[in-house]
């Protein structure tokens, strides 16, 4: 009995075991992301770890694969890449009971390196004691950076702006380091630190060749240098009268020919004298020598571009509202660009101050003591970005504007708040993305900001221009544009009085072609002196204000078209 017993229990044990199997279920394995998107993110040669969370997954086996590549056979995954772009992995997970696989995307960056860049000269010299004004921008990142100048390799400062000065003569290194998580970037200038005897003299001029008109002046002016204990001495061959002591010499003919003129600069010291001599030769040509009447034939507009140097500016290099593209990248292109933008009657920006456009005309342009000639630009009530005009006759009848350009006064002539001879430099950006940086001859310095929200070109410097930095110099007028809203939203541009292209003037602006009309009979000389100009053949306009307001950026003179407006009256 007993025995029969043991075995029914038996028998129940199996038959509820056997229930039991037929009820489980078992399922295939789940991946399940640590990033919902399954887009992760890494910097070029750092790693990043992927590790997802599995869900009935015992016994399973992995598998990570890239482009047929086995990358591993874990759970997780270590990746690294020395190179940026998109990478895609696929993660396929197996059991006796089935699998799962999951794509995810490897975004692999670049590292946020801040750059720096220092404008100016990378060498100067200078004096025992003299200030060396240096300013530093950098290129900001989302990781906090620090920075700091040194000096010789010892921290003198973490401001951006710094003040160099030496009391001792030697050799310096000045570097500005700016360096966060990802790395560090610097800029340096060296700067040779002599007694004022010892720092060379130089003499030197842009040419040597010139040309003229009779009864007209003409200044020849060195290239800047340093200058102590100079004393200079002209004098022209064929006029015994006409002499010289400054730097600079001031030329005056009344007869057409050829002159020779003979410039000596003598510096001494206590132990020596150095002596330069200069030649040049002046060219003097009668006003009329090569003056084009107009025909039938002749156009009102202007028929030839022979110069676009524009200053760095937000629409410069952009390829939308600007217009470029990726070929335009020497001055013949530039030409080209800015022929295309007139003859479709679409506007050309100069960048900020001093950025100018030449064209010239199939006949020369008379001077008739009224109104001559009209600038088109697309200047409004509240919006104008003055540029001053220059007029130029082709003195030496080669067809080429390489004569003498006479500004063409305006309401700001004359003013104590209007500079003749303002001259900005400005310097290649060391990376993209980042403002131009900007100093004057007064020891002013600022930046054309970068305003990658409404255009992102990787350079606001012109493509075309091959130095490191470059120098335009031009008439400044005081800039007028303010903030109206008082919180950076609004800005105004307001008129001035009269003589400016791009100005929404009250007595020299056309509102049905946004052209400023100009007269020849307002010429002045490098004096200031008015000029009497029988014709003109080539002209010029070029930004005439260094500002920025705000959002909208650099203050930048915009021209869609010139004519002769005696053949469109």
């Amino acid at each position: 009995m007993k025995r029969i017993f043991e075995k029914l229990l038996i028998l129940i044990s199996c038959v509820a075991l056997t229930a039991c199997n037929i009820n489980e279920e078992f399922f295939a394995p789940k991946i399940i992301l640590d990033n919902e998107t399954g887009i992760y993110t890494v910097k070029y040669g750092r790693e990043i770890v992927v590790k997802p969370s599995y869900e009935h997954a015992e016994k399973a086996t992995y598998c990570w694969t890239m482009e047929g590549e086995v990358l591993g056979i874990s759970p997780s995954l270590s990746f690294s890449q020395q190179e940026v772009g998109e990478y895609f992995i696929t993660l396929k997970v197996t059991t006796e009971y089935g699998s799962d696989e999951e794509e995810i995307r490897i975004d692999v960056v670049e590292l946020e390196i801040p750059t720096v860049s220092i404008a100016g000269n990378k060498k100067v010299t200078v004096t025992v004691g003299a200030e060396v004004l240096l300013n530093a921008t950098v290129r900001e990142t989302f990781l906090p950076a620090k920075f700091a100048w040194t000096v010789n390799d010892v921290i003198v400062s973490n401001e951006h702006n710094y003040t160099f000065v030496a009391k001792e003569i030697g050799n310096y290194i000045v570097k500005a380091t700016a360096k966060n998580d990802d790395g560090s970037h610097s800029d340096m200038v060296e700067v040779e630190v002599l007694n004022a005897d010892d720092i060379p003299f130089t003499w030197e001029f842009e040419k040597y060749a010139y040309h003229t008109v009779v009864g007209r002046k003409l200044v020849i002016k060195p290239l800047p240098s340093y200058e102590h204990n100079v004393d200079y001495s002209w004098n022209v061959e064929e006029i015994d009268e006409l002499t010289g002591s400054d730097s600079y010499f001031v030329f005056l003919a009344d007869e057409a020919g050829s002159y020779h003129i003979n410039a000596v600069a003598t510096t001494s010291d206590d132990d020596n004298q150095i002596s330069m001599t200069r030649t040049f030769v002046v060219t003097v040509y009668g006003e009329k020598d090569f003056y084009r009447p107009k025909n039938g034939a002749s156009q009102a507009d202007w028929n030839k571009v022979f110069e676009y140097t524009p200053a760095p500016g937000q629409f410069i290099n952009e390829l939308k509202t600007g217009g470029f593209d990726a070929y335009h990248t020497n001055p013949e292109a530039a030409i080209t660009y800015a022929e295309g933008r007139l003859s479709e009657g679409k506007w050309i920006s100069l960048g900020g101050f001093g950025g100018y456009l030449v064209v010239g005309f199939d006949h020369s342009i008379d001077n008739n003591r009224s109104y001559n000639l009209g600038v088109v630009g697309n200047a409004f009530d509240g919006s104008s970005e003055p540029g001053i005009v220059w007029v130029m006759q082709d003195e030496n009848g080669n067809g080429y504007p390489d004569d003498t350009w006479y500004e063409l006064a305006g309401s700001e002539t004359g003013k104590f708040e209007t500079y003749r001879d303002y001259a900005v430099t400005y310097y290649r950006p060391s990376g993209i993305g980042m403002p131009v940086q900007w100093t004057d001859n007064y020891g002013n310095s600022g930046e054309i900001d970068y305003l990658a929200q409404y255009h992102n070109q990787d350079y606001y410097y012109p493509l075309w221009i091959g130095m490191d930095s470059y120098t335009l110099t031009g008439t400044r007028l005081e800039a007028r544009n303010y903030d109206q809203s008082g919180n950076g939203s609004y800005w105004i541009q307001p008129h001035y009085d009269w003589g400016y292209a791009d100005n929404f003037s009250p007595s020299d602006f056309n509102s049905e072609n946004k052209a400023n009309l100009f007269r020849i009979s307002n010429a002045i000389d490098f004096e200031g002196n008015p000029i009497n100009l029988s014709h003109i053949d080539f002209v010029k306009v070029q930004c005439a204000v260094n500002s920025k307001s705000g959002w909208l950026g650099e203050l930048s003179t915009e021209v869609c078209g010139f004519y002769d407006y005696s053949l469109k009256r």
